[in-house]
């Protein structure tokens, strides 16, 4: 077996490696632990995709197949930053991913109602950008010579829901119908398609300077013990009461209302100064006194006790993210704090926006990693309503929910479509609150999508294989995005000489792929090339479209020979 993929990784994600590298004709070999790289072929492999979720075996495999095999790809996968970065350094020919690196900005998008997508191609900065078609017409008649990426057909299409990729310029669309189109920020404007920016959130001061003042008291307030404020009112009771009799009630001398005050608070403390007594005082009154200190140091006990549990429980702890959330608004609710989730948060954070995160476990190892950006947490079961009151969903922009349980996330999922009511539908008057899902069964997405009408369902596998098997076939990936629930890659492929691609004009390309540039050599870009256009050897295409289709672009832009090797069985 030569010139063949080695994959390593039985969870969804490597299964769908195999699965989709299978399915472009590819050789596959699996191996399960690094003994088995030299029974694999690793001296005559292509690339070793190490796709396992456990960081530890994927590092050692990588490592141990550089050494076997110095020019094989290696692509591996790891979660953890530091080890990623020192890999990274000289690992050669392949690349070390994060699968939350490359499919949490699908998330992002999707939670900024983003429609906008900029990616670099080859030195320029195209643009993909949507608008709603305003009438039937075909795509050239009201984008002109625009490259369409697809078209989600609308309520007025035969097909709602439907996403045709990367159309032809005759497509027809109906009014109501979502277009995606590729350019310039030039080429857009031009044909009247705004690149309108993501949400971005109110930098305005939204409190006025009481507010903090407010904020404090309300927070006291909640979080002691309701029965503080009943022991603290019998103890400000018992120490007027104590003070105004003592004013008109002791003599030799008398007191002033001050000293009645005095004399009340150090004997309700028992701290006794010496500089009153009740020696000389009538015997009821010296009973009083006997009173006073019993009753004293009764609530003076019960106080120091609520204030006991308010700084030293864990009342604190369970009322700390409550606190910072109470003056939120605008804000994104992410549930499920893992390293998807914080990969999330992150991007949320450094785009400018409040992020609430809801975690069921007070023992989540990103606790920390949350602390560091400031993201309040609320602990609680998001299913249920005290703890969205909680991360004050009604007040939200956007959700997602990117916990590790598919049943978890689709019942969340509900939960909140009956919670916001039609606040989470799209209408004319903006995107509504996307609450956006993340199901790792790409197939149960497409129904739970269907069945209960969530737009914005994302598969971390989905998002991620392609690129694992693009950097193993030797793809350029630059960048995905998602219309509707289509996902689509933007890559380039380098022609080599007596390949398919070698002379085929853009007319016979992949009908669900497109072309947006084609580079020939350092400063000679090609962009947005004509039907007549020829690739040649040694070219760099830049093609956008379902990565599928992309992968299979891909292959044809190999050698001959280079498929000849990859299609030969043992």
């Amino acid at each position: 077996m030569e010139g063949h993929i080695i994959v390593c990784g039985d969870d969804p994600l490597g299964l769908r490696i195999v699965e989709q590298l299978r399915s472009a004709g590819r050789e596959i070999a699996i191996v399960e632990s690094p003994a088995e790289l030299r029974d694999a072929g690793i001296a005559h492999a292509s690339a070793l995709i190490c796709a396992d979720d456990d960081d530890a075996l994927n590092l050692e495999i990588a490592l141990l197949a550089r050494e076997l095999n110095p020019t094989v790809r290696v692509v591996a996968r790891l979660a953890n930053g530091v080890l990623r970065e020192a890999v990274a350094i000289g690992n050669g020919p392949g690349a070390v991913l994060d699968v939350a690196d490359v499919a949490a900005p699908s998330v992002v998008e999707a939670c900024l109602s983003r429609t906008t997508h900029s990616i670099t191609v080859a030195g320029v900065e195209f643009v993909v950008s949507g608008t709603t078609a305003p009438r039937a017409a075909t795509l050239r008649e009201l984008f002109g010579d625009l490259a369409p990426v697809a078209v989600l057909r609308g309520e007025q299409s035969p097909e709602p829901g439907t996403v045709v990729p990367c159309p032809g310029r005759d497509e027809r669309v109906e009014p109501g119908d979502w277009t995606a189109m590729i350019g310039t920020a030039d080429d857009l404007s031009a044909q009247g398609i705004a690149v309108t920016a993501a949400r971005t959130p109110d930098t305005h001061a939204r409190r006025s300077p009481v507010k903090p003042l407010t904020d404090a008291l309300r927070a006291f307030r909640e979080d002691v013990n309701p029965n503080f404020f009943k022991a603290l009112s019998v103890s400000m009771t018992l120490l007027i009461g104590a003070t105004v009799l003592l004013r008109f009630a002791y003599h030799r001398p008398g007191m002033s209302i001050v000293d009645a005050l005095y004399f009340s608070t150090e004997t309700i403390a028992t701290v006794g100064y010496g500089d009153f007594s009740f020696v000389d005082q009538p015997t009821w009154l010296r009973l009083f006194g006997i009173v006073l200190m019993f009753a004293g140091v009764t609530t003076t006990a019960v106080l120091m006790a609520f204030v006991a549990d308010l700084l030293l429980s864990r009342r604190i702890a369970q009322n700390a993210g409550r606190r910072k959330v109470r003056d939120l608004t605008d804000h994104v609710v992410v549930v499920g704090l893992g390293s998807f989730g914080i990969r999330v948060v992150a991007d949320l954070k450094a785009a400018g926006h409040d992020v609430v995160v809801v975690e069921r476990s007070r023992d989540n190892r990103y606790l920390s990693s949350a602390a560091q950006l400031d993201v309040p947490v609320i602990f609680g079961d998001a299913t249920l309503a005290q703890t969205l009151e909680d991360a004050r969903i009604d007040d939200a922009v956007a959700v997602a929910v990117l916990t590790q349980d598919d049943m978890v996330n689709i019942e969340t999922g509900i939960v909140l479509r009956e919670r916001l009511g039609e606040r989470w539908l799209r209408s004319a008057d903006g995107p509504g609150v996307p609450v956006v899902l993340r199901i790792y069964d790409r197939t149960l997405g497409r129904a739970v999508a269907q069945r209960f009408g969530f737009e914005n369902v994302r598969s971390t596998v989905e998002l991620a294989a392609p690129w694992f098997i693009g950097a193993a076939m030797g793809l350029e990936v630059l960048g995905t995005f998602s219309v509707g629930q289509q996902s689509f890659m933007v890559g380039g492929v380098e022609v080599a000489r007596g390949s398919k691609l070698d002379g085929l004009r853009m007319a016979d390309m992949s009908t669900q792929t497109r072309v947006i540039a084609i580079s020939r050599g350092p400063g000679d870009v090609q962009l947005h090339p004509r039907r007549d256009t020829r690739l040649a050897a040694g070219d760099t295409a830049y093609l956008v479209g379902p990565h599928r289709e992309l992968l299979d672009t891909l292959h044809e832009g190999l050698s001959e020979f280079a498929q000849g090797v990859t299609r030969r069985r043992t």
